[in-house]
């Protein structure tokens, strides 16, 4: 067993293969650690969330080691049967490559006894083991951009099922019309860690249709017209605007990271300044560019992004607000947002908060998992809540200087968990080189330009759990900054995650600005002894 760092508050368990992780999963799970948040299993590993105010790392790693080298049990959970029409792009290939015919790889497959033993990539989608080894095959060296939803594939050891569409790199041998993922549906995914699975022939069987969700991803649900004290009535914007909160935590079972805000110093912020708890929902501005129409009265406050922040009043006053403050509006006002001189997102929260209905409890937006509300356009019309009485209006600073497009941001980094996949000189390349932000960044990740990283292990990586501020390298050699919306698990190594400190800060780095990383610990995975039986 191999202890690996992510950063302060959270641990890499490598074990030697899947049962040997799941087993310590179910040892944690049935022996909770006081302190432990949350633990998300994957291929051969566990990524383990602590409170380091409650637990320390030594006595987490002695708490883990203890539970360690115990048997993993076999699965009695629910069985699913998948209806599957083996018609994916690449059965004559899988065919091909494993040396048997199509009938062959068909009859294997509906022979298998899976079981889901962890969730990962997308909400929904199960990573099925105990498939017939002879059906084992790499991914494709080049994945597909656009992958349908309920395309069934194989991976190394796994098959699985597409929740939605998306891109992916997955051998495709069928598909399925079941809804692997449904948030009208308790639980929401179909398949539970846990889960056995058969699948069926369509060809042999008869099979049914589940319909999914429309409400995946919708306009803005009100909660009760009647609590509204006022409204906004949205006029222009620019990049996406999107509802945010805290996220959703505790959902990594479902496949779901947790989302929200990208800069949640600066969301809390905006929520203390007009005396809202500081989780209540507020709406996060990329680049600026929003313009809303005040119906009724409100308190509002814009924090985050220094965009410049005018107010026409309905008597043709025209006035600059502060940011960072309190602002009081009236009937009538219209309030502009302009593209900020420094930073990424701005946060505007209103004194009362938004008549939100919550999606799997958040009214967070994931825009890679498509859940929550989606992005405001022009008419939509937004509720505010009435204030409670003893809501206190707050006064503070920033908690750091936003950056620009034409400067340099220094970011700590943790070295790991798999810096040792890449070349001595990758990892000096990595600290000592100036990254590029490109365009292509979102809330997903930025993708930085720059030298090529090479790595010292060209083997496919099982697919493990990663954590917002992780820099995962793809093929490419090009670092991906992952931020809220980033995929539960991936298959590139991560060579370093940001310190905890300067999350917030990576989440304002805007498209043009440079980034320097700073390690802050060297690469330092810990060995520990396995058992005597």
């Amino acid at each position: 067993m191999r202890i690996l760092p992510v950063r302060g508050d959270s641990i890499l368990v490598e074990l030697a293969d899947l049962g040997e992780a799941l087993a310590l999963f179910e040892a944690l799970e049935n022996n909770p650690v006081e302190g432990v948040t949350e633990i998300i299993p994957a291929a051969r590993t566990l990524l383990i969330s602590f409170d380091p105010y409650t637990i320390s790392d030594e006595a987490l790693v002695a708490a883990v080691s203890a539970l360690a080298g115990g048997e993993h049990k076999d699965s009695s959970g629910a069985l699913v049967e998948i209806p599957v029409r083996y018609d994916g792009e690449d059965l004559g290939e899988v065919a091909g490559m494993l040396g048997m015919s199509v009938e062959d790889v068909i009859r294997l497959h509906g022979e298998s006894n899976y079981v889901a033993a962890f969730t990962g990539f997308a909400p929904g989608f199960a990573y099925l083991s105990g498939g017939d080894p002879r059906l084992a095959v790499p991914r494709r060296k080049s994945p597909r951009t656009k992958v349908p939803a309920g395309a069934v594939g194989l991976a190394g050891e796994f098959s699985g099922i597409y929740p939605k569409t998306s891109p992916g790199g997955w051998q495709l041998i069928g598909t399925t019309p079941l809804a692997m993922f449904d948030i009208d549906r308790t639980p929401a995914s179909l398949l539970q860690p846990g889960s056995r699975i058969k699948f069926r022939d369509m060809a042999k069987d008869t099979a049914y249709e589940i319909k999914p969700s429309s409400r995946a991803a919708g306009k803005p649900v009100a909660a009760s017209s009647a609590e509204a004290a006022s409204v906004l009535e949205i006029i222009s914007v620019g990049l996406p605007v999107v509802f945010q909160d805290l996220g959703r935590v505790g959902q990594a079972s479902q496949g779901i990271s947790v989302s929200g805000a990208a800069d949640r110093g600066g969301f809390k912020a905006a929520n203390r300044l007009v005396g809202n708890p500081a989780n209540t929902p507020a709406l996060e501005i990329a680049l600026g560019c929003l313009s809303f129409r005040m119906r009724g009265q409100g308190v509002m406050a814009v924090t985050g992004a220094t965009t410049p922040i005018s107010i026409a009043g309905a008597n043709g006053s025209k006035i600059s607000a502060a940011h960072h403050s309190a602002v009081a509006l009236d009937d009538g006002d219209v309030v502009s947002l302009g593209a900020p001189a420094a930073g990424m997102r701005a946060y505007l929260a209103m004194r009362g908060g938004f008549d939100i209905v919550p999606v799997l409890g958040s009214a967070a937006t994931d825009t890679l998992a498509q859940i929550g509300p989606s992005a405001l356009v022009a008419g939509d019309v937004i509720a505010i809540r009435f204030a409670p009485a003893n809501a206190l209006v707050s006064s503070e600073e920033p908690a750091f200087a936003m950056p620009s497009a034409d400067e340099t941001v220094m970011l700590d980094v943790v070295m790991g968990p798999r810096a040792d996949w890449f070349t001595e000189a990758a990892v000096e390349s990595f600290l000592g080189q100036e990254w590029s932000v490109t365009p292509q960044s979102s809330r997903v990740g930025i993708r930085l330009s720059g030298e090529a990283l090479e790595r010292s292990n060209q083997g496919e990586l099982p697919s493990e759990a990663t954590v917002r501020g992780a820099l995962q390298v793809p093929a490419s050699g090009q670092p991906v900054l992952f931020l809220a919306d980033h995929p539960l698990t991936g298959g590139y190594p991560v060579i370093a995650n940001v310190a905890g400190h300067h999350l917030d800060l990576a989440g304002q780095i805007p498209v043009g600005a440079k980034i320097r990383f700073n390690a802050i610990t060297s690469f330092a995975p810990r060995f520990i002894p396995g058992k005597c039986p």
